[in-house]
């Protein structure tokens, strides 16, 4: 799965307050995910992470940018 730093994932699963997009703040064996709704951080294994993704969420123009 193409997942990328400052892509905002939308889980399955919502957090405890109830928020459940995320963004990612460090990507490789684990993802480090900021909520955006209380702003908790914390770290997921990408396995697990993957297995509870249901939509990456991407500014296409921001991303082309990094790629150039």
């Amino acid at each position: 799965m193409d997942v990328r730093l400052k892509d905002i994932l939308h889980m399955k699963k919502p957090h405890p307050c109830g928020g459940d997009r995320f963004e990612v703040l460090r990507v490789g064996m684990d993802f480090r995910l900021r909520c955006l709704k209380c702003g908790h951080e914390w770290m997921m294994p990408r396995a697990k992470c993957e297995r509870h993704i249901k939509k990456i969420l991407r500014d296409e123009i921001s991303s082309e940018e990094h790629h150039v």
